[in-house]
């Protein structure tokens, strides 16, 4: 907008004398720097003086409608003038404090237009001035200067949140909607306000208005939060990371959808190709291999085929992940002929793929390397590299052979020769020497003589025909010839006896069942074995008599302890026993009788005799701890958490079991439920007897707890077995491990509890399983009660806050419930003395309601966050502290405007505000104010 596009009347019938005064003011001030020459640094009374011109034009106000035609003119020609003198000084890259004159010049422009935002006669006026506010932020964003720029954007949302987003055509004016959220979310991430710089990203997602470059920059926002999170390696970066890498991706997608324009898809396309990338390297570093390949699947597949020198090593990284080398070896191969991968990228892939891949992968690491020859120059150090990693530490285990066939073969290689001729290559060429013959000599102590003299003939080539290397020379042939010897002293063969037990149970279901009586007459007779019980108890289930064959089980197990010849193995005998057990109810504490006998059993004899090898024992381990973590469901239902406790204790111990050097987290994830709802139960218990725990009784709940959380950091670091990534326990299991953890470490009177309470949660928080309702819980939990923690509250209700701002549509009334509980728990935390504590939770309430539509934030909340404000002040008034009271009643006013239906308390509170005042004029005016505040 030009100037001369603003007309007004004659001035001087409709300005009174202060007007015309504090007019004349800015106006000489201006027509002073209109006139000052770039060449000299600005004066400082420049800015001074026009802030108080318009100081005292801001008391005068309310201003005739041809006064405020008159202001814009003046803040246009400030500002052209800024824009002038900032142009030449970019060219001459001035010194930094002319660049903050500027700012604060500028600054008095955009309030220059904010003192007159409702004139009459100019077109899209809140939008001039929110745009002078704009740019006026971005400056001072750039200078650092947050809290400046912040009031700045927050200025420029209020003019402009009153206008119906639908009705605005004007591309600019929709850029600048845009632009205001990106800028206040950047401010708001600067001054580490991440909850409201991701509530505002969202929130920019309805002003984007199908516009090709409003996706673009927001995606690009999300993108660049997401890797500063990952820069930043703390613990719940990668997820949050992530997330924000996820909105990025998603924007595009949906930009690409929308806009029509070639150049305009393309932009896109590549935001979303680099968006891509960055979230499969995220995904690699959290182990998700599954993940990795799709975005890379995806890439590749998309319009024009994405090339990147980076999808080829992720790939081939996630198939190592996956145990897929047969995958990772084609893409390995595939970057041989990639030009654009740098030559130490490739190599460090190649190591990766060995190291992985171990004595399968030495041919294709060959292959590989060799085909790199062939291509681009390669150094010598990157050949003794590759050999070294082929090599590996020692020769002694499986595979030694063929590493050593491998290496002789790429070190023979006349191209790899050539890398090391010449006297530039001398201490290179000593060092392949020496790895050659180190490996040579494993060889030779591990009697493989003829894989030892491969390699010290290999080694020979790599010592030079000269009178100098003459000793090491002949010591090759020595170690040759020894090699020979023992070629002719080889052993025959060796033997391997393998060996197995196997078992069989007969069946015999003819004969009639005896009577419990009978069986104890049987075990004493002469001619008793236990092979008779045995035959009893089959014939009794073969006639459904269940409680004799019961006792005739029970009669069978007695014997095992004695070391008598048994027909049956004595966990055959249990799980038969608990079989029977199971089939009719009211028999949950005979079966936990035997499924103790079970444990103790398997403790003294240990898992292969009790349980059997290899698979056998597995599915018999199985089998209990199944048939135990059943009972311990059933007895829960029924609220028997007695006998809940104890079955789930089991359950722990048997799904703990290792069979014949089973993987130890097989049954992870089981076993840290088992512990998890066993401390569950004794909770139950407790407050179903109403009678406390015992001291000793809580040391060995914690100490169950333990054994959990040791096995969820090894689940949410990804280590799962044999790459199964399914191996992931239920988030209601986290939390509930983390409630019951923070409430029996709140019961011991020792020092670090609360400390480990802390750790507790941030751990939760920092997990996947995490969600806001879960955060809240705990912090609700937190702050309540007699063994309440006020900072496991505040990080909780904190953490949760962020999470709830973070969605695309936050629940206000939980916010709500947050902000009321933080200034609560801040009184218990600290007595009612950290102020600026309480102040700031106040202020983050107000930036949170900034930009809402009416009823979004819950009016009662608002109502209460401005009314306990204000009152606040009630006691600095009385004391006569000034400062304090007026941040009070500030912030107090401050969210009254933002809260409907408080207009008549807005007004009271102005009025007092400005008695208050002009009965203490200035910071430091002493007095006792004797007013209530109050609303």
């Amino acid at each position: 907008m030009r100037i001369s596009e603003i007309s007004s009347p004659d001035l001087r019938q409709s300005l009174n004398e202060p007007q015309s005064d504090a007019l004349s003011l800015i106006e000489s001030s201006i027509k002073e720097f209109e006139r000052h020459s770039p060449e000299s640094p600005l004066p400082g009374t420049l800015s001074t003086d026009l802030r108080l011109g318009l100081t005292q034009l801001s008391s005068l106000v309310p201003l005739s409608n041809s006064v405020k035609l008159h202001i814009w003119k003046l803040s246009y020609r400030l500002w052209n003038s800024c824009v002038d003198l900032a142009n030449i000084a970019r060219v001459r890259s001035s010194a930094t404090n002319v660049c903050e004159e500027h700012a604060k010049l500028r600054q008095v422009s955009a309030d220059l237009l904010f003192l007159a935002a409702d004139v009459v006669g100019v077109p899209s006026a809140a939008f001039k001035c929110a745009s002078f506010f704009h740019k006026t932020g971005l400056i001072w964003h750039d200078l650092r200067k947050f809290d400046l720029a912040n009031t700045c954007f927050e200025k420029a949302t209020d003019l402009t949140s009153r206008i119906d987003i639908g009705a605005i055509t004007d591309n600019e004016e929709r850029k600048l909607l845009l632009g205001l959220k990106i800028a206040r979310s950047r401010s708001a991430w600067e001054v580490s306000d991440r909850n409201l710089a991701i509530t505002l990203l969202n929130r920019a997602k309805s002003v984007l208005f199908g516009c090709a470059d409003n996706y673009k920059a927001l995606a690009n926002q999300y993108l660049m939060f997401g890797k500063f999170v990952l820069s930043n390696n703390e613990v719940c970066g990668v997820n949050e990371g992530l997330k924000l890498m996820n909105e990025a991706l998603d924007l595009c997608e949906k930009g690409m959808r929308i806009v029509k324009r070639q150049d305009e898809t393309l932009a896109l396309h590549a935001l979303r190709s680099k968006t891509l990338r960055f979230i499969a390297a995220t995904n690699l570093q959290r182990n998700e291999f599954e993940s990795v390949l799709k975005c890379v699947r995806v890439l590749r597949d998309g319009s024009g085929g994405d090339d990147h020198p980076s999808l080829s090593v992720l790939a081939m990284k996630a198939w190592l992940g996956l145990g897929r080398f047969g995958e990772a070896e084609k893409e390995l191969k595939g970057m041989v002929v990639n030009k654009g991968i740098p030559e130490s990228v490739w190599v460090s892939a190649m190591e990766s793929y060995f190291q992985a891949a171990g004595v399968a992968g030495a041919e294709t690491a060959k292959g590989v390397f060799l085909g790199l020859l062939g291509r681009c120059h390669v150094s010598a150090g990157v050949a003794i590299r590759v050999v070294r990693r082929v090599v590996g530490d020692g020769l002694c285990g499986e595979g030694s052979r063929v590493r050593a066939k491998v290496v002789a073969e790429v070190v023979s290689d006349e191209r790899v020769l050539a890398l090391f001729a010449g006297e530039e290559a001398v201490k290179e060429r000593t060092t392949m020497h020496a790895v050659l013959w180190n490996c040579a000599a494993d060889h030779f102590r591990s009697k493989d003589y003829k894989a030892s003299a491969e390699m010290f003939e290999k080694s020979m080539l790599y010592v030079p025909y000269n009178i100098e290397n003459r000793i090491l020379r002949a010591k090759g042939f020595r170690a040759l010839c020894l090699c020979h010897l023992g070629l002719s002293q080889l052993d025959q063969a060796q033997e391997y006896i393998n060996e197995a037990e196997k078992f069989k149970i007969n069946l015999q279901k003819n004969d009639y069942n005896g009577a419990i009586t009978q069986l104890q007459a049987m075990t004493a007779c002469l001619d008793f074995t236990p092979e008779f019980l045995s035959l009893s108890a089959h014939e009794a289930i073969a006639s459904r008599a269940l409680p004799v064959a019961v006792a005739s089980l029970s009669n069978l197990l007695e014997f095992y302890s004695s070391g008598t010849p048994m027909p049956a193995t004595e966990v055959v005998v249990l799980r038969t026993l608990l079989t029977i057990l199971t089939q009719d109810s009211g028999n949950e504490t005979q079966v936990l009788k035997y499924m103790k006998r079970a444990h103790e059993r398997l403790r003294e004899l240990g898992p292969s005799c009790f349980l059997g090898k290899d698979e056998v024992g597995r599915r018999e381990r199985d089998w209990i701890a199944v048939k135990s973590w059943n009972f311990g469901t059933r007895t829960g239902m029924e609220r028997n958490y007695e006998l809940c406790a104890e079955f789930f204790r089991l359950a722990s111990e048997f799904y703990g079991v290792l069979v014949d050097g089973e993987a130890e987290e097989r049954n992870n994830v089981m076993v840290c439920k088992s512990l998890i709802l066993t401390v569950s139960a004794m909770i139950a218990l407790e407050k179903q007897r109403k009678a406390t725990l015992l001291e000793t009784e809580i040391k060995q709940a914690i100490e169950l707890l333990d054994r959990a959380g040791k096995i969820l950091t090894s689940i949410s670091a990804g280590s799962h077995p044999n790459g199964d990534a399914t191996a992931t326990i239920e988030p209601s299991f986290f939390f509930i491990y983390t409630l019951d953890a923070y409430d029996l470490h709140g019961r011991l009177d020792q020092i670090g509890s609360q400390h480990q309470q802390l750790h507790l949660v941030e751990t939760f928080a920092a997990s996947k399983s995490c969600n806001p309702n879960h955060l809240l819980q705990i912090g609700l939990h937190a702050s309540e009660g007699p063994r309440s923690n006020p900072e496991v509250a505040t990080f909780a209700l904190n953490t949760s806050l962020s999470s709830l701002l973070a969605s695309p549509s936050p629940d206000y009334q939980s916010v709500a419930l947050i902000l009321r509980k933080l200034i609560s728990v801040n009184a218990i935390r600290n007595g009612n003395t950290d102020e600026d504590f309480v102040h700031r939770i106040y202020k983050q309430a107000s930036r949170i309601m900034v930009g809402l539509k009416e009823g979004e934030y819950p009016a009662e909340e608002g109502k209460w966050l401005a009314m306990t404000a204000w009152n606040r002040a009630a006691v600095p008034v009385r004391l006569g502290e000034v400062e304090a009271a007026r941040k009070w009643m500030g912030v107090g006013l401050e969210l009254a405007g933002k809260v409907p239906g408080m207009k008549g308390y807005e007004s009271c509170m102005k009025a007092f505000v400005a008695g208050f005042e002009k009965k203490f004029q200035g910071p430091d005016s002493g007095g006792s104010g004797q007013s209530e505040v109050g609303v």
